[in-house]
């Protein structure tokens, strides 16, 4: 009878394993499609005047800043550093809530997704799992 209750309780083991070893692997791959849409995320704003766009990327990182003609009418240099300070800070700050959005989308609840936002670090974000999945517990 000992023998019975053994092999049932190996049984319900070794489904609960399949389940979240399952559910690593979809993280896993789920990852790849992750880490390729922020590499592609772009985020466009525009100074309340329309003379100044910037595009960041999914860090906030600057890609690129664009004048239209008139802003060199006003020959302002500290008014046009301010605009373009606070246009590339309005374009970070919304790449930071797409990012968020994405990666919400692939991680489940209650995952370390907030220091991954901080470091980008997909080693960092999936070290223990990688850990635990080595040592099959």
């Amino acid at each position: 009878m000992a023998e019975n209750a053994d092999r049932d309780a190996n049984r319900a083991l070794r489904a609960r394993f399949d389940e979240v070893y399952g559910q690593y692997q979809r993280l896993r791959s789920g990852l790849d499609e992750l880490q390729t849409r922020l590499a592609e995320l772009r985020v466009t704003e525009r100074s309340e005047d329309g003379q100044v766009t910037a595009v960041v990327g999914a860090r906030g990182e600057l890609i690129s800043v664009e004048f239209t003609p008139s802003v060199f009418q006003d020959r302002d240099a500290k008014a046009l550093g301010r605009k373009v300070t606070a246009t590339v800070g309005r374009a970070s700050a919304a790449a930071v809530d797409a990012t968020r959005e994405l990666v919400a989308g692939y991680l489940p609840p209650g995952s370390p997704s907030v220091e991954f936002l901080r470091t980008h670090d997909f080693g960092a974000l999936l070290g223990r799992a990688d850990a635990v999945m080595s040592r099959g517990e």
